[in-house]
């Protein structure tokens, strides 16, 4: 019942607004059953970047102390989020690395932890993935690390980096 007068909510707001995002983000928080729906770290950049490009276009100058506090939040949300592996993907790079774990059997919030931290090592993914011990072998967990590291796109810098090494040190054995 409290999920249709959410969405009946939701319908009398222009679907382009970013007063309809906000009042989807708070009608989702405010639900009592939160995991539901879980967002990635890209839908919420993608999200608050879009507000915030929303809000320079409207040029509103004069803010409520709740605004202010909204922006702040905004503000330091996306100064954390875009430090993360989110910042290089793409609507389609979170579908196909969707497609591709279906082959894996992990749980949602697993799945999502992967697609939010992009984990390099076997270390990383025992962190991520419950009881994987048992769970997983070592042959699966490379093949969950081959699909994260090839679908999911890394720090450009980093990986240059990664590549320059693995080069420097296939020269020195040499």
């Amino acid at each position: 019942m409290k999920a249709n007068a959410c969405v009946s909510s939701l319908a009398e707001v222009s679907l382009e607004s970013a007063e309809w995002k906000l009042k989807f983000i708070s009608a989702y928080f405010r639900r009592k059953d939160a995991n539901a729906a879980l967002l990635s770290n890209f839908e919420v950049f993608q999200l608050l970047t879009d507000l915030k490009q929303q809000r320079k276009e409207s040029g509103k100058n004069k803010q409520s102390s709740g605004q202010q506090n909204l922006n702040t939040i905004m503000y330091e949300t996306l100064k954390y989020i875009s430090k993360t592996p989110c910042r290089y993907q793409s609507p389609e790079t979170v579908r196909n690395f969707l497609v591709a774990m279906k082959g894996h059997k992990l749980t949602k919030a697993e799945k999502l932890q992967l697609l939010n931290h992009r984990p390099v090592t076997a270390v990383e993914i025992q962190l991520m993935v419950e009881e994987s011990e048992e769970r997983l072998t070592e042959e699966q967990i490379e093949s969950l690390l081959q699909t994260v590291t090839s679908i999911l796109p890394g720090d450009p810098e980093e990986q240059q980096r990664d590549s320059a090494m693995a080069t420097e040190d296939k020269s020195a054995q040499a």
